[in-house]
């Protein structure tokens, strides 16, 4: 039985509700829609959630503070402020978007220095939401820093512009190109490497996105799912808490 001020501290962290959706990396660019319309069907209650959870790289390039990226996916912007006026809808930032906070009102936007991010489920159960590209190595972590410098961004804005957008075009053009959908070798021991670095606690659930692996494991008694990318079979995670069972997550598809 838990002591009275753990409870009082589990408090601190905000809950994931039965039904809440978790949707990552979709990957939306000029030949990818089905982010938007898995959003007209939540919009519509044809999709029905209690909170909505984007674990990043919902787009090949959607930068807050590149004006291409910015009116591209206005559509989506306001697509996900009207949702969120009904639900409450997060949207933790990837590697292919970020810098977004300035552009929503009502999403709660949660960029990588905020990540992983605890949250409980109603049995009080911890859980660590990342997009899942914090820890990746000294070389990718300070590049994750230096390009979200706000005055790197305000010179790549101003070149982009100067040379008819041909630096977020030729990104797009080559990020468009990746393969998505592949297995990495040694998956499961790649990420009991990088879980060292979390510092969590035993029992615990870590879900990431931007691996694409669509898997499952226990770590030294931390369970770990990395989500299915929306791009390669338009699957997603709903949460189910279901009395006296742990399996929390099933996966659905759209």
């Amino acid at each position: 039985m838990k002591r009275t001020w753990e409870f009082q501290f589990l408090l601190m962290y905000p809950k994931i509700q039965n039904g809440a959706i978790l949707i990552a990396d979709t990957h939306e660019d000029d030949k990818r829609d089905g982010f938007y319309s898995f959003l007209q069907k939540i919009e519509s209650n044809k999709i029905v959630t209690t909170q909505l959870f984007l674990m990043g790289d919902m787009f090949d390039l959607f930068i807050g503070k590149i004006e291409y990226s910015v009116q591209k996916y206005q559509k989506y912007i306001d697509m996900l402020e009207k949702i969120a006026l009904n639900i409450e809808v997060f949207y933790f930032e990837g590697n292919h978007d970020f810098s977004l906070s300035n552009l929503f009102k009502n999403v709660k936007t949660v960029p990588i220095q905020l990540q992983p991010k605890k949250f409980i489920l109603k049995d009080n159960t911890l859980i660590y939401l990342s997009h899942g590209d914090k820890y990746c190595g000294f070389i990718y972590n300070n590049y994750t820093k230096i390009i979200r410098l706000s005055i790197v961004l305000k010179i790549l804005n101003i070149v982009d512009k100067m040379c008819n957008n041909f630096i977020s075009k030729k990104i797009k053009s080559n990020q468009s190109k990746k393969k998505l959908c592949i297995k990495i070798k040694d998956f499961e021991k790649i990420i009991r490497l990088k879980i060292l670095q979390y510092n969590i606690e035993q029992k615990s659930w870590i879900i990431e996105g931007h691996y694409h692996q669509n898997s499952r494991f226990k770590i030294n008694k931390v369970n770990y799912i990395n989500l299915p990318s929306f791009a390669c079979g338009g699957s997603y995670f709903i949460v189910e808490c279901l009395k006296h069972k742990k399996e929390f997550f099933k996966e659905l598809g759209c």
